[in-house]
This record gives structure tokens, sequence and C-alpha cells, in this order.
């Protein structure tokens, strides 16, 4: 009788011990989790496939769809130089290279460099900066959508720092320009490139300052600053509004490192559409010219001439049997208006002479002697590298 109950109190100890880690494991097991997707559901396979993702009913803040309408027009753009030095044929030797620095590079290998562009034609044509293909024998371009095609460089613009290329693919995606000119500090802005060869990459900011001048960075300078992150490789990527319009083609930064602190300058859609039109048509742009060297009216300057304005340009020097010369300019002038359009100051004095069309005529309206007097002056054609 002993033997039996011994046996028996062991069994009750053992369906106990059972039925409390039953109710533990039961306690810690999450709950079945349904996955609904729209349509039939009764189907068995319905409960295990999730449907199509769907955006979050607010997207409040988000600049997806500008992001979305802007990106598949700006591209990478792949250049390649050849080399310009030959080396001694048994440096090709792998048994010779192998005792020289291993970071030499071969003679067959050409020197690449990495930017954007910003398809702007269902025709194929591509805005891009100078510098990105200047002296570049090959250039490729590598679209959104994963197809490469190779460019070619249609014309330069090294004044404005801007160039365009074309490549022949169909249905290609194609920017909406913007306007510039209704910008204004404080917009949002998106910067669209391929920084540092990473892939195309979308960096937000505002517009910190318009009409950027005097930077020394090109010869016409009208550059709209951001802070959006622009970094190696964003050079001839665009710069869009929140609604993915372009706005300018980014051209550089100012970095004392290399990399962005948050003062990067585009070149107004404005001027990149007027740049590029003109080289479609001839293959280069032709500015108006009348040779003369420009300074700016300071305070002290006005002071020292006894000037009562600080608007117009002093006219510093004037190219001997040039435009401005056979026209009757003379150094000291202070030139006040071209075409009936006021001179602010030097910058705006290059940027309406260069609108001006050679060989026609223009009156332009200088203070000489505090009086002030209307010359016609017959517009010559902007040289390279002229001042």
């Amino acid at each position: 009788m002993r033997r039996l109950w011994l046996l028996f109190a062991q069994t009750v100890t053992v369906v106990l011990a059972l039925y409390f880690v039953y109710t533990a494991v039961g306690r810690e097991r999450p709950a079945p989790v349904r996955v609904q997707q729209m349509g039939n559901t009764d189907h068995p396979a319905a409960m295990l496939e999730a449907g199509p993702s769907r955006p979050p009913a607010s997207a409040a803040g988000s600049y997806r769809a500008a992001a979305a309408r802007a990106m598949p027009a700006v591209v990478n753009i792949i250049t390649s130089k050849a080399p310009k030095r030959g080396k001694h044929p048994l440096l090709r030797d792998p048994f010779f290279k192998k005792f020289f620095d291993n970071r030499e590079r071969d003679d067959d290998d050409d020197e690449s460099s990495l930017g954007s562009g910003v398809i702007v034609s269902g025709q194929g044509y591509i805005l891009t900066n100078n510098h990105v293909v200047e002296g570049a024998d090959e250039i490729e371009v590598v679209l959104a959508d994963g197809r490469r095609a190779a460019a070619k460089l249609v014309g330069t613009d090294p004044e404005t720092d801007l160039a365009v290329v074309k490549i022949t693919l169909d249905k290609l995606p194609v920017i909406v320009l913007g306007q510039a000119e209704q910008a204004q500090v404080g917009d949002v802005v998106l910067a669209i490139g391929n920084p540092f060869g990473v892939g195309q990459t979308v960096t937000m900011g505002i517009i910190s300052a318009l009409g950027r001048n005097n930077l020394h960075i090109n010869h016409f300078e009208n550059f709209i600053q951001t802070d959006a992150a622009i970094n190696f490789g964003n050079s001839g990527g665009a710069l869009v509004d929140a609604g993915g319009n372009l706005l300018g083609i980014n051209s550089a930064i100012y970095s004392q490192t290399g990399g962005s602190v948050g003062i990067g300058f585009a070149i107004p859609v404005s001027t990149a559409k007027s740049v590029m039109e003109a080289i479609i048509k001839s293959g280069h742009v032709v500015r108006g010219w009348i040779g003369v060297e420009s300074q700016e009216i300071t305070p002290e300057l006005a002071a020292s001439f006894g000037l009562q304005r600080q608007s117009g340009a002093i006219i510093a020097g004037v190219v001997r049997n040039g435009p401005a010369d056979k026209g009757g300019i003379k150094p000291g002038d202070i030139l006040l208006s071209v075409d009936g359009k006021p001179v602010a100051d030097t910058n705006s004095m290059l940027n309406l002479i260069a609108q001006l069309v050679p060989g026609g005529k223009a009156k332009m309206t200088v203070l000489r002697k505090n009086k002030e007097t209307t010359l016609d002056i017959t517009v010559g054609k902007r040289p390279p590298n002229a001042k």
C-alpha cells in the first residue's frame, strides 16, 4: 500500500509540473498576426502574402514627390582623358612592374572623373558644368534607370562654366524648367547629383542668398546660394524647387576641406537656358563687348570724386581702338546706363553689355565731370578670356 501511494504521488507531481510548463509557454507565445490584402481574403494564400505597399495617409513635410519628379532626369557623367605621357615598354611587364610603386598608372589606364548632368530635352541634350567635361576625350552618361550611352560634346561656355552634351536614347526623362526669378531666400530646395560616385543622392536645404557675384569663380556670376549639401561629383547636377522644377545647375562650393560646409552655388536656370540655346544653335555663346575695364563705386571713391550717387561703374581703362574708344568713352567716365537699362555696378555693366548683339549700335549714358552724356557705341564681339 505504501508503494502504491508513493507511485500515485509521483504521478500527480509529474502531471502538475507538465501543466505549469504548458501554461508558462502558452503565455509567452506571441499571438498570431494576420496580414490582410486588399481583395479576396477567403483564399488561404491571402493569409500569407502581403499586399502592395501603399504610401502613408499623410506625407506632410515630405518632398518625395519633388524628388521623384526630378531624379530620373539627373544623370551621372563619366569622363576620361587619354594618358599624356608614355612609359618604357618594360614597365608593362608584370615582372618589372612589381619593383615599382604600385600607385603608378599604366599607359593603358585613362584618367577618369565623375560629375552630374540634367536632361533638359527629349532630343537628348544635357546641361552640365564646363569643368566636368573640360579636356575629356570620352564622355559617358549613366541614367538613373541604369541605361548608359556615349555622349557627344555639343559646346562649352567657360565664362559661365556651362556645357551641353548630347546622347541618343529613346524615351528620355526630361526635367521641367522652373522660374529662378521668382525664387526667394528661405525657399526649400533639393540638390540632386552623384557625390563621390556613391550613386544618385538627394539633399535638402533652403536658398540662402540670390545674385551672388564677385566670387571669382566664373566671369559672369549670378549665383543662387544654398545650404543643401553639395559635394565632389554634384557638379552639373540639379537644384530643384519643392515642386521638382529645375532652378539651377550646381556648380561650386565654398570649402576649406573639399567637403560641404553649407555654402553651395548654383547657376540660375535662366542663365543656363540662354547659354544652352546659344550653344545648340552655334556651338558657342556670342556676347557683346566694348573694350573697357571697370571699377566699383565705393563710398570712398564717391566722396573723393564728389559724386552724389553710388550706382554705376567707373571706367578705369579703355582698350585702344576698341568699340568704347572709337565711340568716345574715356577713362574716368561713370557708365550709368546701357540701352536705357541702369547700370547698378560692374557686374551689372558686364551682363548688360554681354547681352548686346555684336555689330549693332547701343546708346550708353556716361557721367563726365558731373554732366551726363549719351554716346552711340558700335558693339564688338567679345573675344575669348576678355575682361
